[in-house]
């Protein structure tokens, strides 16, 4: 595998690994209180989606890269991956490729591209517009989302 690829991949699995973490966190009291010496009501759902974001975008712009996509590391990235996966759902691409590698597991490439759109509009919302312990719901459903989006691009990119 390329090496751009690969550190995309990796970044994404690690943003993943963190959210995860992040939520672990936010839920057990006694882990805030045993190891990390923290009250209880605190909270990281705000960095959980956020990780997630972070995860699912980092592998979309692995996904990109192993289609031969170039992608500058300048500003504008975000909007550049989110144009360019896009476009390969919009040619069908994506749901070519799904349908080559799930024959038992549906999800349609627009699920993918709704999961990237939902994705980055709330990672702004909720990481600067709302206190982190009103996030619960949301952070569990970018949790979710960013487990499936990474899996699906990982056998995407194996393939």
């Amino acid at each position: 595998m390329d090496s751009t690829i690969d550190l995309s991949m990796k970044r994404a699995n690690n943003e993943l690994v963190l959210a995860t973490i992040v939520h672990r966190i936010s839920q057990e009291a006694q882990l805030k209180k045993d190891v990390f010496n923290i009250a209880a009501d605190f909270t990281f759902y705000s960095a959980v989606i956020a990780h997630s974001y972070y995860a699912i975008f980092h592998s979309a712009k692995a996904y990109l890269l192993s289609r031969g996509i170039a992608l500058s590391n300048k500003q504008g990235q975000h909007q550049k991956v989110h144009y360019e996966f896009k476009k390969l759902v919009t040619k069908g691409v994506i749901d070519k490729e799904l349908l080559n590698i799930y024959e038992t597991v549906k999800i349609r490439a627009d699920e993918l591209l709704d999961i990237l759109d939902k994705e980055r509009g709330k990672r702004t919302e909720f990481t600067y517009e709302k206190l982190p312990q009103a996030n619960r719901e949301p952070a569990e459903q970018s949790l979710a989302n960013a487990r499936t989006f990474v899996s699906h691009i990982t056998g995407f990119i194996k393939k």
